[in-house]
């Protein structure tokens, strides 16, 4: 079946932004990335002291993030976990009711269709749809690590720390957010590789699967 959500997470250094936006181009779907939402969420006035009057803001946050989700445009580059900017305001990991208000969020966007998400474990808040396919983008320690450290200028030790860092962030994430205390390929659908597959090649296969 054709699918018109494509939820694609992905592990700092897995290319996984770079993937997400070969397959949002290919499909001609808008690109929902965390770097959107956090735009949208200055944008709408929205940080970790104020999420009052909930609908208006959701509202307000689903106009803003299709305005800068537009088809096919440019993925930041944020890592999905552990959110940095999150905070909105401090750089701190996010209240409940903000992560709560992104969540409902990223579903309206789902209602919508024609969208690649990333960010936000968007595959298991939207698992039991049948029309999203989720993807999972990942690479071994090593090669994440080299690729953080020659993106961001690190030296080997800087750079395995970050990936550490990260792949903590995420398992918090996961755990605290959905309950998920293993992340597992078969919470996916789709898991590639990036050690082996290049990123174009691997938006290929996203792309067929999600045909």
């Amino acid at each position: 079946m054709a699918h018109s959500v494509v939820c694609i997470s992905a592990e700092d250094g897995s290319e996984g932004q770079e993937v997400a936006g070969l397959v949002a181009g290919s499909l001609g779907y808008r690109i929902v990335d965390e770097d959107i939402v956090a735009r949208a969420a200055l944008e709408a006035g929205v940080d970790e002291g104020v999420v009052a009057d909930v609908e208006r803001r959701k509202s307000l946050l689903v106009k803003l993030i299709e305005q800068f989700g537009a088809t096919g445009g440019a993925v930041g580059m944020g890592a999905a976990y552990p959110m940095p900017g999150y905070g909105i305001t401090s750089g701190d990991p996010p209240s409940d009711a903000l992560m709560g208000l992104i969540r409902s969020v990223i579903e309206d966007m789902a209602e919508k269709g024609s969208a690649v998400i990333v960010a936000h474990a968007a595959s298991l808040a939207l698992g039991d749809r049948d029309d999203v396919l989720r993807v999972l983008v990942t690479a071994s320690p090593e090669t994440r690590a080299r690729r953080l450290g020659e993106s961001r200028g690190l030296d080997a030790s800087a750079a395995g720390a970050a990936v550490r860092k990260g792949d903590a962030g995420r398992a918090d994430y996961l755990k605290r957010f959905y309950g998920v205390r293993e992340e597992l390929p078969s919470h996916y659908d789709v898991v590639i590789n990036t050690d082996k597959v290049a990123a174009e090649r691997a938006a290929r296969l996203i792309v067929d699967a999600a045909s």
